[in-house]
């Protein structure tokens, strides 16, 4: 058997909460799926030095699926400004593919601080609450293949599907905010496929991978993860939409804190 009871019934779990968090906070899965799945691999006795990139893969292979759900959805409303995916998709592509290849070349330590670096600078612009003042308009095919770049480089390393980086350019870029989430949600998913095929291509022939992997994408984990997200994320957006979401972003931003510190202590 590829997972055990225990296993299935703590992806599971991390699944649903990281797809209700989603929906409710409007965060991405990444930072909350890496840091677990690499806390319950680590507890399983998986070498140290995979289990982050196999959190990593695993977490951007789940973004496939839902970001195809929430693409569908935005699209529906108008607020997906394909024109702007046209501009930042190519450089996104190809950042996306190094991303992967710059990360599973990374020590497994070395990936680890990254990523708590990565979640330190998320949880400290949550508490803050910060948001960019529209500045200036999109730039041209060069400058969009670099920022597209930038994007699909950081998301892939960090697993995690980019708006993190799009909705605050897009809005500084005057896009409305609205527009500016939908349009990240068709950008997330070439950067988890290609940062997935990335992972799966480049972790090929390693040895100690857990049963029923594929390079570092863990097939077991993805199956369940991805059920449990999807089925929870649309009662977290509807509970977003009858509560005062404001302080648990803030009790959120401590949590990710505490994982940095983990990931770093680790």
């Amino acid at each position: 058997m590829l997972l055990e009871p225990r296993l299935i019934v703590e992806l599971a779990l991390l699944g649903a909460t990281t797809g209700f968090l989603a929906g409710l906070l409007g965060i991405g899965g990444g930072m909350m799926m890496v840091p677990f799945v690499t806390i319950i691999l680590d507890h399983k006795g998986f070498p140290a030095e995979y289990s982050v990139k196999i959190a990593v893969a695993t977490s951007l292979a789940t973004i496939c699926f839902t970001s195809l759900s929430s693409v569908r959805a935005h699209s529906r409303r108008g607020a997906v400004r394909w024109p702007i995916v046209g501009l930042l998709a190519p450089g996104i592509l190809a950042g996306s593919l190094a991303g992967s290849q710059i990360a599973v070349a990374l020590p497994g330590k070395a990936l680890n601080v990254f990523f708590a670096a990565f979640l330190t600078f998320s949880a400290a612009q949550m508490f803050r609450n910060r948001k960019p003042k529209p500045a200036r308009t999109l730039p041209g095919r060069a400058g969009g293949f670099a920022v597209g770049g930038a994007i699909g480089l950081l998301s892939s390393m960090l697993g995690a599907g980019g708006a993190f980086i799009s909705v605050p350019f897009m809005t500084w870029c005057n896009v409305k905010i609205h527009d500016a989430v939908g349009t990240s949600s068709a950008l997330g998913f070439p950067i988890a496929l290609f940062g997935t095929l990335g992972y799966a291509w480049a972790g090929q022939g390693m040895p100690q991978m857990p049963p029923g992997s594929v390079g570092y994408l863990y097939l077991p984990g993805l199956a369940v993860l991805s059920l449990a997200s999807i089925s929870t994320a649309p009662l977290g957006a509807r509970t977003a939409h009858r509560m005062d979401i404001a302080p648990l972003k803030k009790v959120f931003a401590l949590v990710l804190f505490a994982l940095a510190a983990y990931l770093i202590l680790r």
